[in-house]
């Protein structure tokens, strides 16, 4: 296409299934030991890898969703609720990013993607750090279900305050769901108990969403969370972002086929083809963006962040792979 789009334009367009001038790619942050493990195997300076790829610039907005101040013990009952209700202050100035209103004027001015992370997902709103708490909840889930539910409910009101203060002075173009539901072979709830519990507590949050015309709404999961989707699309979800999943078990090819256009896509690359020769590197890439590609509603990048184990040969290999696979489709 002949016209230049800026990194928002290409993003919407992307998630809409419109044409764009190119495919987007973004980059999730390379850490200080892979460029320093890098340094010795080729690069001159982090801002070489700038000059030598097409990345698209996304920013997410973080607000704390932490209780303030810290529960020195979490709620095991609803006569305990109280508490974790107190901590919970959405108009606490100190939950938004550091000098918002500043912030905010860049924001409006903004020609790159930035999205809401709006909600931290079941295990974390429960307050699972360590496995004693881990089997408290579980317990919980079982004999005191009552509990549990209000509990959720008092973090997804919560969220939804939070994610309204925001939205009302900026608009983003998609919002984030994090939940980390489970491990590589199977999320820990199953789908009855997760619409019971987690979604129906999201619906105040995407209630909000809707009044402000939020069009991409991603479950970024850390699992396996296959069996989840149906329920995530039934609630209003669209779009997928699996980072470091059993890539088999969790196959963009294989979703798209069963979900069709209704889940769009982010990610989908097998983060340990990189640490693997060429040839395994090709196959992963070529065989499985191009068909994503030609459907639309699919942002290519790695299942996870670039480790320090992946060779920047490797590296250089790939983008390099990705960025004429994605020529050749757009």
């Amino acid at each position: 296409m002949g016209t230049y789009m800026t990194s928002r334009e290409r993003f919407l367009k992307t998630m809409r299934y419109e044409k764009t001038d190119r495919v987007p790619y973004f980059e999730e942050g390379i850490r200080k030991d892979v460029i320093k493990a890098w340094r010795k195997q080729g690069l001159t300076r982090k801002a070489e890898l700038s000059k030598m790829f097409s990345t698209d610039r996304h920013e997410e907005i973080e607000v704390d969703l932490e209780p303030r101040p810290k529960l020195r013990k979490w709620p095991t009952s609803v006569n305990e609720l109280n508490v974790l209700k107190k901590s919970l202050n959405p108009d606490d100035s100190r939950r938004l990013p550091w000098k918002w209103s500043q912030q905010v004027r860049t924001w409006q001015r903004r020609d790159y993607v930035l999205m809401l992370r709006v909600h931290r997902g079941f295990f974390l709103s429960m307050g699972v750090y360590d496995w004693d708490r881990f089997s408290e909840v579980i317990r919980l889930l079982i004999k005191d279900p009552k509990f549990v539910h209000e509990a959720l409910t008092v973090q997804g009101e919560f969220a939804a305050r939070l994610a309204e203060r925001v939205l009302s002075e900026v608009e983003v173009d998609a919002v984030v769901f994090s939940e980390p539901i489970g491990g590589t072979d199977r999320p820990l709830l199953s789908p009855e108990m997760y619409e019971e519990f987690v979604l129906t507590s999201y619906q105040p949050i995407l209630d909000v969403l809707n009044r402000y015309g939020v069009e991409t709404v991603i479950l970024r999961t850390y699992a396996n969370a296959r069996i989840l989707i149906p329920s995530i699309l039934k609630w209003g979800f669209n779009c997928l972002w699996a980072c470091e999943v059993n890539i088999e078990a969790m196959d963009y090819r294989d979703l798209r086929r069963e979900f069709g256009k209704k889940l769009r896509l982010i990610g989908g690359i097998d983060l340990d083809a990189l640490r693997g020769d060429k040839e395994t590197i090709r196959r992963e890439v070529e065989e499985k963006v191009p068909p994503l590609l030609a459907e639309g509603g699919y942002v290519p990048l790695a299942d996870g962040r670039v480790r320090a184990d992946v060779p920047f040969e490797n590296y250089v290999y790939y983008r390099k792979l990705l960025e004429k696979v994605t020529r050749e489709v757009v």
